[in-house]
């Protein structure tokens, strides 16, 4: 649509164009028609009465002996037409018309004059507010005539208009005000809604208009169900983690009473995979969902999580761009965030030798990118990746060790609880793998 461009955006926006423009084209409607049929019609009515007016002193002027005479019988003239006569001996008329290019009426009169007068007239509608000059060429000089301008054009017309035009726009602001209370409603429920997406609780009561209400109460409802929803499968799996982390120590108690062996030894490394396997799983599980949002600082967020790589022997490198040094934090559950990108450093260390991280914070947004040396995965396979329990053997070594599926599952669930992305690339500066962790400030 080639007007699309021009449409407003909002919902508020949108509402205003449709009340608005309306009324608008009805008031210009209106006022043209008032304009050009009525009003204008009216003085080019009234001027043509006046124009014979003055034709009918201009033959009696060409009808006298002298100037003098003359004179004299438009003196007689003046007081019953309403005007002001005067005749210049032997002057000659250049034909004009003076007047302000926003002068309507005075258009009319310009016309009316030029229609029904057929000698050189001259008009000058500007130097005098209340009379308008007529200059007439006649055999014996030029005939000057002061008109009043309400003998020719109706009185007070705008007034009419303004209040049209005041009434219509003192309408539309009382409108418009009570448009803005109606769209209010339906812009909290949507910033609740995205902040919800976020991973926020910001407080929202139903509110407006019916429909809108009960669309209020729907999300409100839909959000207790998702919130109840994920209480349950987290007091439900940290049973089940309850429930087999006794039966594993018991395992660890008899596995330390017996005597080392390779069978032994092997029982044991079993044991401690089941642990970890279990611990990530119920972290998957849980997703950092009761960690509140705070402020948080991106770029010594990443500096602690390459501390903590390099004290398990990484080598890292953190590179940080601020575009908001005066606000360089960020809302966000710290903890959750710290274990997203724990998880990327912790892939990256297993499958690579050399590590970068990225830290870019923008006026919108917040960036973590982690780059490895290693064999990376295909561009096939990444989406493949973020399933949980899923090991790339043919991408990632497992030879170096490995985990049980789960890192880049618990980053891409904390990255969409913020109301981000969590995208894997190839590497440019290093050949191996880039993960990016976007979400939104």
């Amino acid at each position: 649509m080639i007007f699309k461009r021009y449409i407003p955006r909002s919902l508020f926006g949108r509402a205003l164009l449709i009340f608005v423009l309306p009324v608008i084209i009805l008031q210009a409607v209106v006022a043209y028609v008032f304009v050009q049929r009525h009003f204008e019609g009216a003085t080019r009515q009234m001027a043509g009465v006046v124009a014979k007016e003055l034709n009918y002193a201009v033959e009696i002027v060409e009808r006298t002996e002298s100037p003098l005479d003359a004179q004299a019988r438009l003196d007689e003239l003046a007081q019953p037409l309403g005007m002001t006569f005067g005749l210049v001996e032997g002057a000659i008329v250049e034909p004009r018309a003076i007047r302000e290019f926003y002068d309507v009426a005075g258009g009319a009169v310009e016309q009316a004059f030029k229609r029904d007068v057929t000698r050189p007239l001259a008009l000058d509608l500007v130097s005098d507010s209340r009379m308008i000059d007529a200059r007439v060429q006649t055999a014996k000089g030029v005939l000057r005539a002061l008109i009043p301008r309400d003998r020719m054009i109706a009185s007070n017309p705008e007034y009419l208009l303004f209040w049209m035009f005041g009434t219509a726009a003192g309408l539309m602001a009382v409108a418009v005000f009570f448009l803005r209370r109606q769209i209010q409603p339906i812009r909290q429920l949507a910033v609740a809604a995205e902040d919800f997406g976020k991973g926020r609780d910001t407080p929202f009561r139903p509110s407006g208009a019916e429909e809108v209400r009960k669309a209020g109460v729907a999300f409100l409802d839909m959000k207790a169900r998702l919130e109840r929803q994920i209480e349950q499968r987290t007091r439900m799996l940290s049973g089940v983690s309850h429930d087999l982390r006794t039966p594993l120590t018991r395992m660890k108690l008899a596995l330390a009473m017996l005597d080392e062996a390779e069978d032994v030894r092997a029982l044991r490394r079993d044991v401690d995979e089941m642990e970890r396997m279990l611990g990530e799983f119920l972290a998957f599980a849980r997703g950092e969902q009761g960690e509140e949002m705070s402020p948080v600082d991106p770029a010594r967020l990443a500096e602690e999580v390459a501390a903590d790589a390099r004290r398990r022997g990484a080598a890292v490198t953190v590179l940080a761009t601020v575009e908001t040094p005066g606000e360089p934090t960020a809302p966000m559950r710290r903890m959750a965030v710290k274990r997203a990108l724990a998880n990327l450093v912790g892939n990256a260390a297993e499958f690579g030798q050399r590590i970068d991280i990225s830290v870019r914070v923008t006026r919108r947004f917040v960036e973590f990118v982690v780059e490895d040396d290693g064999p990376g995965i295909p561009e096939a396979a990444r989406e493949l990746a973020f399933r949980p329990f899923e090991r790339l053997d043919a991408a990632r070594n497992q030879d170096k060790g490995g985990g049980v599926g789960l890192g880049l599952s618990i980053a891409l669930d904390i990255a969409r609880s913020h109301g981000g992305e969590l995208s894997l690339h190839e590497s440019e500066r290093l050949g191996g793998l880039k993960a990016r962790f976007r979400a939104p400030r």
